[in-house]
């Protein structure tokens, strides 16, 4: 694998929310500083739902870790950061979810606020919510129900036991960031995932001019499928169906799916099992008819007695694909 320097290292861009995508950008920050995140704000649950209702801005959550996981800063302020309170009116709040609302409000909009936070925290690369509008997203089931917000879809689906059919944004006319959209033009590499298939990677998907931008974009385009299929969205699925999901809902091509052919062990199955989740299968064949390769390697990590994905060993793999 070549050798890049970090700060002219290739042009990565990676396209998401949740964990996943914070766990990747940690060991993707190790081999290029040239990285934009583009990230989901249709979050309208948890800590990040009550500061979205109470002031008016977008969610925080998922931007908030992103900066933290491409920050240069001491394990002491990640700590604070990170830190949620226990206790009173402020109980789950995370405090840096509150640092963000703060920055908010001594800017001019929360594009502003989010740039300001990363260079107080010294972030490598940048960090971009995908649209500035308030948007909320909905999903219509197999079975004809609209869910009504993020946070409610995973609920209601399992409570219905019906397949997701799509999702949309309201209002449907969201506009993009347009630095997302230049980051996209000029990336060598677009990565979507690892992370929720309907709530975290394709509510980026359906912000106006996204997919035209990717598949005008002459980067490399990469799928990170997750390693468990997720109750509440994607029970049943193999890799291929959350492939189909993402083009149902506007990507036009992909180039690469990375899938985890690690073994997961025994007693980890056992348990996601009992939550109606199990390992994501895939069929080569199927997406080579698609003309797109599939990369099958161990990428597979136990952390806190969670299946994630190896940061180290994926970011190893991305950066490779780059010639």
């Amino acid at each position: 694998m070549k050798n890049f320097a970090y700060l002219n290292g290739p042009k990565v861009v990676v396209i998401g929310g949740g964990t996943g995508l914070s766990t990747m950008l940690r060991g993707l920050k190790k081999y290029t500083h040239n990285i934009t995140a583009i990230v989901t704000v249709a979050d309208d649950g948890g800590g990040s739902g009550v500061l979205r209702e109470d002031l008016g801005m977008l969610p925080p959550g998922d931007i908030r870790n992103c900066i933290l996981a491409l920050a240069n800063t001491e394990p002491t302020m990640e700590k604070l950061l990170q830190y949620r309170f226990t206790d009173g009116m402020l109980k789950g709040q995370s405090f840096g979810n509150l640092f963000l609302a703060a920055m908010n409000g001594i800017s001019n909009s929360f594009e502003e606020a989010v740039k300001k936070m990363s260079e107080v925290l010294a972030v490598s690369g940048k960090v971009l919510p995908v649209t500035l509008d308030d948007v909320k997203l909905k999903a219509k089931l197999k079975n004809g129900i609209v869910i009504d917000g993020e946070s409610l879809i995973p609920k209601l689906q399992m409570k219905e036991k019906s397949p997701i059919e799509r999702i949309f944004l309201e209002p449907k006319e969201a506009k993009p960031v347009k630095e997302a959209l230049i980051d996209i033009m000029e990336a060598d590499e677009i990565i979507l995932g690892p992370g929720s298939l309907y709530t975290s990677i394709i509510p980026n998907l359906l912000v106006n001019d996204v997919c035209e931008a990717i598949e005008k974009s002459k980067a490399i385009k990469v799928y990170v499928c997750n390693i468990m299929t997720q109750p509440g969205e994607t029970i049943g699925y193999d890799a291929n169906a959350h492939v189909d999901a993402l083009f149902l809902h506007g990507l036009k091509s992909l180039d690469y799916v990375i899938v985890n052919n690690g073994e997961i062990p025994y007693q980890y199955k056992d348990r996601y099992r009992e939550d109606m989740s199990q390992p994501v299968s895939y069929d080569v064949e199927s997406f080579k008819q698609k003309g797109i390769k599939v990369i099958e390697k161990d990428v597979l990590a136990i952390r806190n007695n969670y299946i994630r994905h190896d940061e180290q060993k994926l970011a190893e793999i991305l950066m490779g694909l780059i010639g």
